[in-house]
């Protein structure tokens, strides 16, 4: 048994193990190091508290950018109603104020720029198609944008457009076209029922400045005309009154029985210088006849005669070229002034509560008549 108890096999089995000597040999005990762990705990929860106050930060400064955004719609309306009622128009208008931020503009109670668009303002027989006006430097008077009382507008420049679409609609009454026929001039063609018959008719309207607010029109080269028979154009001139085109003075010519009853009415054969001796040949001889009223001189002075002298003494000669003697007699009675008061326009623009508004000038394009507006010390919802 004692030899038993001494066996090497048991020492063996209970050996412990040299990994585990080795561990406790190499790393000696030593107290703990807390200040490691503290820093790495304080980074990790540092970064929350810098998103949290960016968050915040990013809130309030949209709030305060939603606060400006509410103010300036506010301030835009209440000053769109006040122009409505100080120049008493149908609709309110189109504002908008320009700067960036508005709430500190308030507080120093000037506007950088405030842009106003003001559509469909009747003016007389017309209707402004829009009125546009920039002003700059604008001075307000009030305690904040819920007690804006007035403003003042040291500086203000726009423009006026009256488009040819409404001068269609409200003088031509869809029978007569107006566009650009140049600078400071507008043609208007179509067609007028005149004796229950449409002619055509075209005129002129000079565009020009009338005072400093408003703008007329004086139109000229008014003339109607028949079919391609003859043209109209009302006056006592010698280039006014009645007279053949160019085509019908030439088919007339071609035609002996119209040709000869041309010539046997003296006033116009005298009118045209015609010798007696030659106008005796040609009414008994149609080449003769043919022969004087071919000649190109004899066509253009018969395009020159005015056939409503003419018509007083031989009214049946109008009906031998096709022409209604009741047309010409509607036609005489209609004066120039008649027919240009169909084309004719004028308008003013509406005068401010205070201060100056002039027109500068006007021009013409393919969309209508544009007229430029400046202003100084105008005084807004005083």
């Amino acid at each position: 048994m004692a030899a038993l108890a001494d066996n090497p096999l048991e020492e063996f089995l209970t050996e412990e193990d040299p990994a585990d000597r080795r561990d406790d040999a190499e790393e000696p005990w030593s107290p703990p190091n807390h200040r490691r762990g503290s820093r790495r705990r304080n980074r990790a929860t540092g970064l929350p508290t810098l998103v949290r106050l960016l968050v915040w930060v990013l809130t309030f400064a949209a709030l305060l950018v939603l606060a400006d955004r509410w103010a300036l719609l506010y301030a835009e309306h209440k000053a769109a109603q006040r122009l409505k009622d100080s120049m008493h128009l149908a609709a309110a208008p189109e504002v908008s104020i320009g700067g960036f931020p508005f709430l500190t503009q308030l507080v120093n109670r000037r506007l950088d720029s405030v842009r106003v668009t003001v559509p469909d303002i009747p003016a007389q027989r017309v209707t402004l198609t829009q009125v546009t006006a920039t002003a700059d430097d604008i001075r307000i008077d009030g305690d904040g944008p819920t007690t804006v009382r007035g403003a003042l507008v040291r500086q203000m420049h726009g423009q006026v457009l009256l488009s040819f679409a409404d001068m269609n609609r409200e003088l031509g009454a869809s029978q007569v076209a107006f566009t650009a026929q140049g600078p400071g001039r507008v043609r208007a063609h179509g067609t007028l029922r005149i004796a229950g018959r449409d002619l055509s008719v075209q005129a002129d309207a000079r565009i020009r400045l009338d005072g400093e607010r408003g703008i007329a029109t004086s139109v000229d080269g008014i003339r109607l005309d028949i079919d391609d028979l003859a043209t109209y154009r009302p006056g006592t001139g010698p280039a006014e009154g009645l007279h053949l085109t160019p085509g019908s003075a030439r088919r007339l010519t071609r035609e002996a029985e119209q040709a000869k009853a041309l010539l046997s009415i003296p006033a116009v054969v005298h009118r045209l210088g015609v010798p007696d001796s030659a106008v005796s040949t040609a009414l008994h001889d149609e080449d003769k006849l043919h022969q004087l009223t071919g000649a190109p001189r004899f066509l253009h002075g018969l395009t020159r005669i005015n056939l409503v002298d003419v018509a007083v003494a031989h009214p049946a000669f109008l009906k031998r070229l096709g022409l209604d003697p009741s047309l010409l007699t509607t036609l005489t009675k209609l004066t120039r002034p008649q027919i240009a008061d169909r084309f004719s326009f004028a308008f003013k623009l509406p005068k401010p509560p205070g201060g100056a508004l002039r027109l500068q000038s006007v021009t013409v394009d393919k969309d209508g008549i544009r007229a430029d507006v400046s202003g100084t010390g105008l005084l807004l919802g005083h």
